[in-house]
C-alpha cells in the first residue's frame, strides 16, 4: 500500500462547495473492514450533483464523492474477502454518506462488496455501474409481471442517459421493440445502435395528458418522472407495467386511477442504492452475459480524476450521452 495517494475531495465553506484534488494517507480514510485499491470508478447524476454542490446528495462535509467504485482488495479483516480479490461496489450511500470511489484507496465495509463477476473486467462493470445496474432491475421488473417482447414496444424515458442507454440495449438484445425518448435528435444515431426501432421526441411526452390516452406501449422503464411518467401512464396498454426509477424530470406525479382501473396497468418502483446482495448478484450474472461488449464500447468514455468537475458540469447541461468511466490509475 502506498504511503500517499490521490483523491478528489469535497468541502463546504460559507456555504459554498469547492472541489480539491488532494493527497490523502491511509490515516485520513473513514473506518471500514476492508482497504481496496480502487482502478475505476464513475459519473453518474448524483455525482454531478454532488461535485456541482447541489440537490444536498452529500450528507456531511469533508467527502469523496463516487457512488461506484471497482478494485482490487489490499488488506481485510472480512472472512468473506482476501487480499488480490477484486471486488465491486455500487450505492449504499457510498460517495454521499460515507467516502466513495474518486479516490486511488479506499477503506469500506465489507457488507457494501460483492465479487467483481468472473465475466466481467474492472473497466466494463464501471462502464455499466449503478446505471446499468438500475436499468437490469427495471427490465427484471418487467420480466417479473409478465411482459414480453411479443407484447408490444417498451417505452425507455431518458434515453440518452446512463439508465435509460443501458435498457434500451438490454430491452433490444433480450427481442424487445424499443422506443427511445430523448430531447436531443443529436443522439438519434446512438440510440438507433444501441438498438432503438423508434426514436421520440421528449416534448411530446411532456404534453399535458387525459385521463386515458391512445393505447401505444406495452411496458415502459422511465428515469424521467413529473409530466413525462404522467403523460405514459394514460398511453399504456391494457395490463402493461412501467418501470419508474428516476425523477430528473420532477417528483411531483400528477395522474388518475383510471389507467389502473380500467386498463389493469403497473406502476413499480425500481431502488438500487440499498438494493438487497441476492438480487444484486442475479443482476450483475445477467449484466456479464447479456450486455455485449460492442454495446458497451459505444456507452463509455473514460477521464482522468482531474477532469470530473468539468464533465459534471457538462453531463448536468445535457451535453453528454452514455456512461463516463473515471479511471484512478491516470
Amino acid at each position: 500500500m502506498s504511503d500517499q495517494f490521490k483523491a478528489l475531495l469535497l468541502t463546504r465553506e460559507n456555504g459554498d462547495v469547492e472541489h480539491h484534488i488532494r493527497r490523502l494517507s491511509i490515516d485520513d480514510l473513514p473506518e471500514g473492514d476492508v482497504m481496496v485499491a480502487v482502478k475505476y470508478s464513475s459519473l453518474n447524476y448524483k455525482d454531478c450533483l454532488a461535485v456541482a454542490g447541489r440537490g444536498n446528495i452529500v450528507r456531511h462535509y469533508p467527502m469523496v464523492p463516487g457512488v461506484d467504485l471497482t478494485g482490487v482488495v489490499l488488506s481485510s479483516d472480512s472472512p468473506d474477502f482476501q487480499p488480490g480479490d477484486k471486488v465491486l461496489l455500487t450505492g449504499w450511500g457510498v460517495g454521499e454518506r460515507y467516502w466513495g470511489g474518486y479516490t486511488q484507496q479506499a477503506r469500506l465495509k465489507s457488507e457494501w462488496l460483492i465479487p467483481l463477476p468472473e465475466e466481467l473486467g474492472d473497466l466494463q462493470a464501471m462502464a455499466i455501474g449503478s446505471a446499468g445496474l438500475t436499468a437490469m432491475l427495471c427490465v427484471m421488473a418487467l420480466e417479473d409481471q409478465g411482459v414480453t417482447p411479443e407484447q408490444g414496444t417498451i417505452l425507455v424515458t431518458g434515453a440518452s442517459g446512463g439508465v435509460g442507454g443501458i435498457a434500451v440495449a438490454l430491452l433490444a438484445g433480450l427481442g424487445y421493440p424499443v422506443a427511445a425518448v430523448t430531447g436531443n435528435r443529436e443522439h438519434d444515431d446512438y440510440l438507433s445502435q444501441l438498438g432503438a426501432t423508434e426514436i421520440i421526441n421528449r416534448s411530446e411526452l411532456e404534453k399535458p395528458a387525459r385521463p386515458l390516452e391512445k393505447q401505444r406501449w406495452a411496458g415502459a422503464v422511465d428515469t424521467v418522472g413529473g409530466k413525462v411518467l404522467s403523460r405514459l401512464l394514460a398511453e399504456m396498454k391494457y395490463g402493461g407495467t412501467v418501470a419508474a426509477t428516476g425523477l430528473t424530470g420532477g417528483a411531483e406525479l400528477n395522474t388518475t386511477v383510471m389507467p389502473f382501473i380500467l386498463r389493469a396497468i403497473r406502476l413499480v418502483g425500481v431502488e438500487v442504492t440499498t438494493c438487497p446482495i441476492p438480487l444484486r448478484k442475479t443482476a450483475w450474472m445477467r449484466l456479464s452475459r447479456e450486455l455485449s461488449d460492442n454495446h458497451l464500447e459505444q456507452i463509455y468514455k473514460i477521464i482522468s480524476l482531474e477532469e470530473v468537475p468539468q464533465f459534471a458540469e457538462n453531463l448536468l447541461a445535457g451535453q453528454i450521452h452514455g456512461r463516463v468511466v473515471v479511471d484512478l490509475k491516470l
